[in-house]
């Protein structure tokens, strides 16, 4: 099948966002009720034209439930070139250097494909990487902002087709939504590799836009950095959220 952008329907029914962070909201003092974490870092980088304002929900929200959450303090996600990469590099090495821990890094949308490099790249200080409705495929024609991206960057991110497909290192998961209007559904699913048993896709309903705010996403992603390092499981819902989140 052709590589393309997500349909209209869905590019033009984003405005859910609104009502995932109204959830949000109202589900705050539950939220606080997620698996506790163990002290860990982790850092979270912002999707394309967004910043770190964008990721502050989830930051503060995983600050109270025990962990040390970082944002990647390099203002908007405009342009990706070789200064840009040297920051995340060095970002990264940081947070490693001065917590003494791997990191767990969150990234949402373009922020995935920067993380999953950033794990390729340093392995040693990455304990997981959660990307959020991110285009890891390897073909940029499954974004629908791909012509605003290439404006800001000629030279474009998804030279290296190959690499961006194939999963870091690391333990890995996509979450994704097959409504999502930013991001064709199928561009965010990481294929099997062979010997591998810590990658995994979980479809949530969602919109791409509310996928930082959005609650059975927030208790996916506490699901996840809950585990130790030593002992990575896919991930099982339970209760009634099992009719809602799937493995793909």
């Amino acid at each position: 099948m052709k590589p393309k952008p997500p349909p209209l329907i869905w590019r033009l029914s984003e405005g859910r966002a609104l009502l995932e962070l109204g959830a949000f909201r109202l589900l705050r003092q539950r939220l606080r009720k997620l698996p506790a974490g163990d002290g860990h870092p982790v850092l979270f980088l912002p999707g394309f034209l967004a910043s770190d304002r964008s990721t502050q929900p989830m930051r503060q929200l995983f600050s109270e439930l025990g962990y040390q959450s970082f944002g990647w303090s390099l203002g908007r996600n405009l342009k990706f070139n070789p200064q840009r990469a040297h920051e995340m590099d060095q970002l990264l090495s940081h947070i490693f250097q001065d917590t003494g821990r791997k990191v767990s890094i969150i990234g949402w949308s373009l922020g995935g494909s920067y993380g999953r490099e950033l794990a390729r790249k340093q392995p040693d200080k990455v304990r997981q990487v959660i990307a959020l409705g991110s285009p890891i495929s390897g073909d940029p024609r499954h974004a629908s902002s791909r012509r605003l991206f290439e404006l800001f960057n000629p030279e474009g991110f998804h030279h290296h087709r190959t690499e961006l497909a194939k999963a870091p290192p690391v333990p890995s998961t996509s979450i994704f939504t097959r409504t999502d209007g930013v991001v064709a559904w199928r561009g965010s699913l990481q294929p099997p590799q062979a010997g591998r048993t810590d990658i995994e896709n979980i479809m949530v309903p969602a919109s791409h836009l509310g996928l930082g705010v959005n609650p059975l996403v927030m208790h996916v992603i506490a699901d996840r950095l809950a585990q130790t390092e030593t002992d990575w499981e896919k991930f099982v819902p339970t209760g009634l959220i099992r009719h809602l989140i799937h493995h793909v």
